[in-house]
């Protein structure tokens, strides 16, 4: 009898079955600390090489639009605070523009200045935070802690404006809340040079280095056509070529009156948009150099005829006892958050007019033409009325076109506004930047996106 067993006959015998592979799928997020707790990703991996992902949103929907729909045009305000909140300042001003010209008046030069210099500390707050959170999550620690302390310095000089750090509500239809601080244009030229130190520290440490260099240069990489297909916009678009910048394209403020240089990539990948952020960081602060020298001059600080100035509270008590004689003369002492709303500086950051823009204090509390102006403009069923018709208007947000379409039907509440966020654009494209790449590329391509879910999930 033969004794010799026949293996390959064996149904246990793993070498005679055909080898199977098979992807693995896993969900990224959205509790992955790279992913903001509010972005989901289904991957398809072949071991670690991605061959499909499925992005999920929505899962921080905001309702901003429906909102700005329930009340009065200047109640959208402190929504759009909440859109990018990073960079709120350019949100605000970007709705007031649009309002603006569908009510077709402007704001006065002074205001266009303030909103230019602040727009522009907002864009520089926002690539801070982006690429140092970037720098961070690829092993970087040093860098993030550098650049947020040159974040602090700019959140500094913006509470100093508009009396709060993040949700600001410091634009108004027809101008801004308050005239900048006495000493402001000191106090940011000084902030600029020491964020300049920062930059120049954090550029030593990355620019080079062979990590960073690695892990950022080749991924990530999208061709200049299939990012202007997308509708992407911003940094993320002039990394691949192409110079398309709001502020150059369709001048609004006075951007037309400052020079400055808009950088581009080449290569479209991550390495290339780091770049393309660090140099306009240093745009940004050669415009606000330059508006601050440009700027129109505009009264802060007043006294009344007596030489004296008259605090808000006393002109109130006096104005309930009817004693207001002299107070067209008057000018009132208030927090320093409300100066723009004394008389002197009103006149240089609100536009004369009074169907959008709401009297300042001495008239308000002074005369009852004044309170009946500002009462007609805060009461339900009054307000701003723009005459019916619609209007795009598009500034250039830190992560590209940032647009609102508002649509009036006459009354005192917008009958529609439409945000065109910048990186809606942008996370519709990710799949494509992805798939192909290494597990590994995940998080540093997601972070040149500057995703913020406030925008994204509007």
């Amino acid at each position: 009898m033969n004794s010799q067993l026949t293996h390959h006959n064996s149904p246990l015998d793993v070498r005679s079955q055909p080898t199977q592979t098979r992807h693995m799928f896993l969900n990224m997020g959205p509790s992955h600390p790279a992913m903001h707790g509010i972005i989901k990703i289904v991957l398809e991996l072949d071991g670690e090489r991605v061959v499909g992902a499925d992005v999920e949103i929505g899962y921080l929907h905001r309702a901003f639009e429906k909102e700005s729909e329930r009340g009065p045009y200047n109640n959208v305000i402190p929504y759009t605070d909440r859109l990018n909140y990073v960079s709120p300042l350019i949100n605000n001003f970007g709705y007031c523009l649009a309002v603006e010209r569908l009510l077709g008046i402007e704001a006065p030069p002074r205001a266009q200045y303030i909103r230019v210099i602040m727009s522009e500390l907002s864009r520089i707050t926002d690539h801070l935070t982006c690429v140092g959170a970037s720098a961070m999550e690829l092993g970087a620690f040093t860098v993030f802690l550098y650049m947020i302390k040159a974040r602090e310095w700019l959140w500094e000089l913006v509470e100093a404006v508009t009396g709060a750090r993040l949700t600001i509500s410091y634009g108004r239809i027809g101008g801004v809340k308050a005239d900048l601080p006495e000493g402001f244009a000191q106090r940011t030229r000084a902030a600029l040079e020491e964020v300049r130190k920062v930059l120049l520290e954090c550029d030593t440490l990355l620019t080079r280095n062979r990590i960073f260099v690695d892990r950022m240069q080749g991924t990530g990489v999208i061709s200049k056509d299939a990012a202007i297909s997308y509708g992407i916009t911003g940094p993320f678009l002039r990394a691949t070529g192409s110079p398309l910048d709001v502020r150059r394209a369709t001048p609004y403020f006075v951007y037309d009156r400052i020079p400055f240089d808009v950088p581009t990539g080449q290569h479209g990948d991550n390495y290339d948009r780091y770049l393309v952020r660090m140099e306009e960081m240093e745009q940004s602060m050669r415009i606000v150099e330059r508006a601050l020298s440009q700027m129109p001059e505009g009264s802060v600080h007043a006294a009344d005829i007596d030489g004296r100035l008259l605090p808000a509270a006393e002109m109130v008590d006096e104005a309930k006892m009817g004693r207001v004689a002299g107070f067209r003369q008057v000018r009132v002492e208030v927090e320093p958050t409300l100066e723009g709303s004394t008389r002197p500086s009103h006149r240089a950051i609100n536009a004369k007019e009074r169907r959008a823009v709401l009297p300042p204090k001495e008239e308000t509390y002074g005369n009852i033409e004044g309170l009946m102006h500002h009462f007609k403009l805060v009461m339900s069923g009054h307000g701003i009325r723009p005459p019916q018709g619609e209007y795009y208007s598009a500034v250039e947000g830190a992560n590209g076109e940032l647009g609102f379409y508002v649509v009036s039907d006459g009354s005192d509440r917008p009958y529609r506004v439409r945000v065109r966020p910048p990186c809606f654009t942008i996370m519709s494209a990710l799949p494509e930047l992805l798939v192909g790449g290494m597990l590994a590329d995940i998080v540093p391509t997601f972070g040149s996106v500057n995703m913020i879910g406030g925008e994204l999930d509007r």
